[in-house]
């Protein structure tokens, strides 16, 4: 569907050309693979770009489950799922765990990308247009939209090049606006939908953000 990043960026653009004008608007990427495609959105529709900073809290045994996220914010916001955490058992003492290495790892992008200013804390009344790379399960994306919608945006709209149709529902809940390029079934994970989905680096998005 997409060659790489940056085409799925050019084409997310094009599909937003039509919410003109931006006035009053900030795109915030999820890092890391979010940043290029939210780049060229940027540069298209000259709209400032940002990062929201947020970190899967992963299960004992799969990590990659999410058991909650870490989102930045003075102090930052913990969401857990409670009904996963007490089906598997999960102790406080691991929580404990995971949060303070995740938080690590949140202070170290906040630092590298932009000094570690509180970017949540200017957006109230702003137009915000969240943007990442595509979704699977959605759970990190709803927890940036949580952290935002706290803040009192004027509006917030999802941008995403592709995510499974059920994910396109649970964001519709949450955000005042949702815009998928394609909604592929059966959806089996975000870089299938991508020619070239190289992992984006820190160097990346440092180079990227630094333009605006």
């Amino acid at each position: 569907m997409f060659k790489d990043r940056v085409d799925a960026g050019k084409k997310l653009a094009e599909k937003l050309k039509e919410l003109e004008p931006f006035e009053n608007s900030i795109i915030l990427a999820l890092p890391r693979g979010g940043v290029p495609v939210a780049y060229e959105v940027a540069k298209r529709l000259n709209i400032p770009l940002d990062v929201i900073i947020v970190r899967k809290l992963g299960a004992p045994l799969n990590k990659e489950f999410a058991i909650g996220s870490l989102v930045e914010g003075n102090p930052e916001r913990v969401i857990l799922n409670e009904d996963v955490i007490r089906k598997l058992g999960i102790e406080k003492k691991y929580l404990d765990e995971v949060i303070n290495k995740e938080r690590n790892e949140l202070h170290r992008r906040e630092e590298l990308y932009r000094k570690s200013q509180n970017i949540l804390s200017t957006i109230k009344n702003k137009k915000v247009i969240l943007i990442d790379d595509g979704v699977a399960t959605g759970y990190t994306i709803k927890a940036a939209l949580t952290a935002i919608r706290e803040q009192e945006p004027s509006s917030i709209i999802v941008a995403l090049p592709v995510a499974p149709l059920d994910a396109l529902r649970e964001l519709d809940r949450l955000a005042d606006q949702v815009i998928i390029l394609e909604t592929p079934e059966p959806f089996w994970a975000v870089g299938a939908h991508y020619e070239y989905f190289n992992q984006t680096s820190d160097t990346e998005v440092v180079k990227l953000l630094n333009q605006f």
